[in-house]
Order: structure tokens, then sequence, then C-alpha cells
């Protein structure tokens, strides 16, 4: 079983203070950073882009989680790895020919994800499981934060985990999405999740380090 990570979406951060925002979360024990990229077309938000994240890259080592919820992916690919990403997740729904995108995010050398939303099935993604490092299923449809979590994404979360035993794809990477708190971590981490995104639940406490702490605390109970 793969160590199970946090990763705060700074979708839910204080862009005033995005950059403090970034050190205050590392420093409270985040393992990854989400990095929520919207383009009002894929989804109804607009976030920020390659020179935002570019700007928070240099203050942290945390490796930069990369989600992008948009119109053809394949034209910002360079600008978002040359920005620092260490992975960049597509959507599956936004890409007629999936396996080439991510192909081009490996020859970037940035590891590659595939997003599915609530109503996208497991089946749709079978044929890229063994090139990509990641897969996120969407525990909300995608578009804004502090969503209520979608409980019957649970099912799609235990057949990736059971896939991913019966291809052998042990480093696989199986990311959950929306509604993630210390109610609902132990749910997801049990079906098979092994990352996390947390938004609210980390950026709407005052205390991020505590934030963290008690869902983390949460998977050991």
């Amino acid at each position: 079983m793969n160590d199970i990570y946090i990763a705060p979406s700074i979708l839910s951060a204080d862009f005033a203070k995005l950059g403090q925002e970034v050190v205050e979360v590392e420093r409270g024990g985040a393992d990854w950073l989400h990095v929520d990229v919207m383009d009002g077309h894929f989804v109804p938000n607009i976030t920020f882009g390659a020179l935002v994240m570019g700007a928070i890259a240099p203050l942290t080592k945390l490796p930069l989680d990369v989600h992008l919820m948009i119109e053809n992916p394949e034209r910002y690919i360079p600008d978002f790895a040359k920005a620092g990403a260490h992975l960049i997740t597509v959507h599956q729904e936004a890409c007629v020919h999936l396996h080439r995108v991510l192909h081009m995010i490996k020859e970037h050398g940035v590891k590659a994800g595939v997003a599915i939303n609530p109503a996208t099935p497991v089946s749709s993604i079978r044929e890229v499981l063994e090139d990509v490092d990641l897969v996120l299923v969407m525990t909300v449809n995608p578009g804004f934060g502090g969503q209520a979590f979608i409980p019957s994404t649970l099912r799609k979360i235990k057949e990736l985990k059971e896939l991913r035993e019966e291809l052998g794809l042990k480093n696989l990477r199986i990311e959950v999405d929306g509604g993630i708190s210390a109610a609902t971590a132990p749910l997801v981490a049990e079906a098979g999740a092994d990352v996390l995104v947390a938004g609210n639940a980390v950026f709407g406490r005052s205390d991020r380090s505590a934030a963290i702490q008690e869902i983390r605390s949460s998977l050991q109970e």
C-alpha cells in the first residue's frame, strides 16, 4: 500500500497572500501542493495560469500537482512544465487524443495523470492506466471549491484499486479531489485513494497545521 499524501489545494487559499499561504501549508505538514487551473470553458470558473504557478514554485519544496481543468490542455503543457510542475493531470473528457497528450506530458520530463469527472466511468481510461503515474477521481463536479462529497464516487475508487492490483501497477497513485475532510478522508482511503486533495478543510482553518493533522489523524482511527 502506498503512503497516503495530503495535497492542499490553493484554489481555496487567500490569493492576496498566496506565497504566504504556500509556506504555511508546507510548514504545516502538507505532502504535495495541488494547483487547480480553470479556463472558464471546461469548467465555469477561471483561476490562474502558469505565470502564477511559476511565481510560487520557488517558495516551496513541495511537489506541484497541477490539475488542468481546461480545454485543449496540450497547448499549455509546455508552459506548466517550464514553470515547475512535478505532475500534470488532464481530464479524459477534455482530450480527444488522450494517449498522445499523456505522452506529451512525459516528453517534457513531468509525471502524467488523468482525471475523470463523477459521471465518467473508469472504463473510459482503462487503456491508458499503464501510461500514467496517477488517476484523479473527482469526488465533486469540477469548477468550484466547497462542494459536498459525492458518495457514489467511492465505487470508482474501489474499482481503480482493483484494476491497479490486477495490472500490477503498484506505483500508480489514486487521487481524490472534492469534499475531502476529516469526515470523508477515511472513506476514500479505505476505498483505495492515497492522495487526498483538501481545499476548504485546510485553507478554511486559521491553523493549517492543525487542519492537516486532523485529516491525517482521521486515517488512523
